[in-house]
């Protein structure tokens, strides 16, 4: 089911981040903390008294400024506030109303979603007192809140999921293949989507969008069910600008989290932005197959290394989804496109594998035979034995006298080893270590 999104509005310096950085960080997000992921972003899973919802930080709103960043930052967080359930409106509790927040208000007013005031900075009894005139903003929900220590954000959290929808989403068979489209404006995502559906013949089905920001497409390859989830209609009703550019991976959070596999079409000519990295970080985050679509490769001028020259850039600029498959193809041409479909099976096929335990612990003794762990205080740091507890991504538990001081680099090796021997092509792998006897 798509999660919903709760936008983090307000002027500048009146503790938005400090707020999104205290939601986030009370653990209430479930993030792989794996160097390469890019970690400048604006958004954060969160999970609440049981409901799952993204928050989303946005640059300071000053209505009447001229500078054209802020009227940047206030395109930006426009876009955000569109594709947002929930508001959440930061104002400074010391500072009192100012002119910014009564106009910022009446924005908020004509978005017609529930806006929920967070009146920060308050933390002591003299600030709550001063501060009820926020009231005069004319928001039934009011939060005296310290962002910087944490007063009062368990209520404002409580408010929040009060007005989480619960969205209903047409339920797909189980053996379907969900194939999520993501990637910047302009990268051919809609036309990737047109070439595959034209090249392989297959049966397609009318169904509306099921989430507000895609459009899903069934279909049918020699029996087996598919349907694309594409982001890239939603675009059409707005100016392709900087905050489209810069929002665009807001909208393919919802996709992302709905699908099995996940195509990252990126313009071969235009190259890998910084963007892209975002979008395929999420992407890895959430345990998703991911294959990267290097689309309009016709445009690019070619020689007999061309080819090799562009997966080590991608090698480089992508290195955390080092083991996600690259296909150069053309939409327009329709060069390679028949190796789409194939590949989304073998990456799906591969995401759902599975282990046996014996096969498992035969692999581990081998590496650690071949490459020892170090010692911690004299006393050498061993592995017992190790188990697959998930597939969607593959999960792998391995029980350990000293789990907490198993370096990276070893668990790195770890899966270097599993992708050799087993494969594991295009999907992200989980690798935890726990003491042994812990459940």
């Amino acid at each position: 089911m798509p999660r919903p999104i709760v936008a983090i509005v307000g002027r500048p310096n009146v503790g938005k981040s400090t707020l999104f950085n205290r939601l986030a960080g009370s653990r209430i997000a479930i993030i792989e903390d794996k160097p390469g992921v890019t970690r400048d972003r604006l958004y954060h899973t969160c999970e609440w008294s049981g409901k799952v919802f993204t928050i989303v930080d946005t640059g300071g709103l000053e209505p009447d400024s001229k500078d054209e960043l802020f009227q940047q930052m206030q395109r930006q967080t426009q876009v955000a506030i569109d594709t947002s359930d929930v508001i959440v409106f930061v104002v400074d509790g010391r500072e009192g109303i100012t002119p910014s927040d009564w106009q910022i208000a009446d924005m908020l007013r004509k978005s017609n979603k529930p806006v929920i005031l967070a009146c920060n900075k308050v933390d002591n009894n003299k600030l709550r007192e001063n501060s009820y005139e926020f009231y005069e903003l004319g928001f039934e929900d009011v939060y005296m809140i310290s962002a910087i220590n944490g007063l009062g954000t368990g209520d404002l959290l409580d408010a929040i999921v009060k007005y989480l929808p619960d969205r209903e989403e047409f339920v797909y068979e189980e053996d379907t293949i969900k194939v999520a489209v993501i990637g910047r404006p302009n990268a051919g995502k809609s036309s990737i989507i047109n070439r595959v559906l034209g090249e392989e013949r297959v049966i397609v089905s009318d169904m509306p969008g099921t989430t507000r920001d895609a459009i899903d497409t069934p279909f049918e390859v020699e029996g087996k069910k598919y349907v694309f989830i594409d982001t890239a209609g939603i675009r059409r009703k707005s100016r392709i600008d900087e905050s489209i550019e810069y929002y665009s991976v807001l909208r393919a959070l919802s996709a992302i989290e709905r699908a099995d596999v996940c195509l990252m079409v990126i313009d071969s000519y235009e190259g890998i932005a910084e963007q892209d990295a975002k979008i395929a970080g999420y992407a890895h985050e959430q345990g998703k197959g991911i294959i990267i679509v290097m689309n309009k490769w016709d445009k690019v001028e070619k020689n007999d290394r061309t080819m090799d020259e562009y997966k080590k850039i991608i090698r480089y600029r992508l290195d955390f989804i080092d083991y996600a498959p690259i296909l150069f193809v053309s939409a327009k041409t329709g060069q390679r496109v028949q190796r789409i479909i194939e590949t989304i099976d073998r990456v799906a096929a591969e995401r759902s594998k599975r282990l046996a335990t014996g096969v498992l612990n035969d692999m581990l003794n081998e590496v650690i035979a071949t490459n020892p762990l170090p010692s911690i205080k004299g006393k050498p740091i061993k592995i017992y034995y190790g188990t697959q507890v998930s597939i969607k991504p593959p999960t792998f538990v391995f029980f350990s006298n000293y789990p907490d001081e198993i370096h990276f680099s070893y668990t790195r090796f770890l899966e270097n080893q599993l992708r050799r021997l087993f494969g594991f092509e295009g999907t992200p792998l989980r690798i935890k270590f726990k003491k042994q006897g812990e459940s």
